[in-house]
């Protein structure tokens, strides 16, 4: 093992020690391999360990981190990845002691996107399902909608693919040296994972054609800036940021929550009109009035949560 990568494995090691100990982690079965290989290399230079999944779960209350394990490809995806990322998020949607799940990437990046080499070596290897409403795509989970919350703690790159599959996210922490691009451009690689239907959505046509057509790298202060990141932080504490973030949202009465953040996306992409709109915001808020409006109103009338305190 290089002296390099050594202590690479070594400050990953010792930045994750500190969350997993401090925190009443309840592990999944993939805990164990994980604890082991960020103090293990491969055995050979930009080779992943045997037997190393590429993507760990963890759970800490009712927050679940999904997390890209391919350091050595900057988290590229390939097929058997996007798989796993389709069955974790699978796995917390179905989950209903879940209220939040946390995208990241291990080793320092967040994703590079697809994995080229892969498609260059092995062109067949990539499934593409024509018909959207059918299996996922490309990256995995990117032709998915949840019903629950979902952060992205973004670290180092989160270039084309990667790009795409932030977006999925309700919201982005970003660390300060973080990077977003559509890298794909240089490749003839086009955006098939909602890059052109989420990113202008987001951040508005403009600015999205800005980044579709040039491929330029934007910086965490300048996505900041277009309402594509939603929070800068230092270098090395998006994950913890998002978790803390994750849990004030689990904190609130879920139902009320979900029916709100359901109305947004419906708005923004659905409705055909702003009366339609109105309608469907009506429709489903009216549906948790009598299971948390009116005992949360009780709690105000007692004095609780008033000036912006906790209940």
């Amino acid at each position: 093992m290089s002296r390099r990568l050594l202590l690479d494995q070594t400050k990953r090691g010792l930045f994750l020690l500190p969350l997993l100990l401090s925190r009443p982690w309840r592990r999944s079965p993939s805990t164990a391999i994980f604890l082991m290989q960020t103090n293990s290399a491969s055995s050979k230079a930009g080779e992943p360990p045997k037997g190393r999944r590429n993507v760990i779960t963890e759970i800490h209350g009712t927050i679940m981190t999904i997390g890209i394990n391919r350091p050595e490809a900057r988290n590229a995806v390939d097929q058997e990845t996007a798989e796993l990322l389709v069955q974790a998020f699978r796995s917390f949607e179905e989950d209903s002691s879940l209220n939040v799940a946390v995208l990241h990437g291990l080793g320092g990046n967040f994703c590079a996107g697809y994995d080229l080499k892969e498609l260059a070596h092995n062109p067949n290897s990539i499934k593409l399902e024509q018909d959207v409403t059918k299996g996922p795509g490309p990256m995995g989970p990117s032709r998915m909608t949840f019903f629950k919350p979902v952060i992205a703690a973004v670290s180092g790159y989160a270039v084309a693919g990667g790009l795409e599959l932030s977006l999925l996210a309700d919201l982005r922490v970003v660390e300060e040296n973080a990077i977003f691009g559509v890298f794909c451009r240089r490749f003839g690689v086009p955006l098939i994972d909602g890059g052109t239907v989420r990113l202008p959505k987001l951040i508005g046509l403009s600015r999205a054609m800005d980044l579709i057509l040039t491929g330029r790298p934007v910086s965490a202060q300048e996505a900041y800036q277009f309402g594509l990141a939603n929070r800068i932080v230092p270098s090395g504490q998006a994950l913890q940021r998002s978790i803390e973030l994750a849990e004030q949202i689990s904190a609130f009465p879920q139902q009320c929550m979900r029916a709100d953040r359901n109305s947004a996306y419906y708005s923004a992409f659905d409705a055909s009109s702003f009366t339609e709109a109105m309608q469907h915001e009506f429709d489903t808020g009216v549906k948790v009035i009598l299971k948390e409006s009116v005992p949360g109103a009780k709690k105000f009338s007692l004095g609780q949560g008033r000036s912006g305190a906790k209940l």
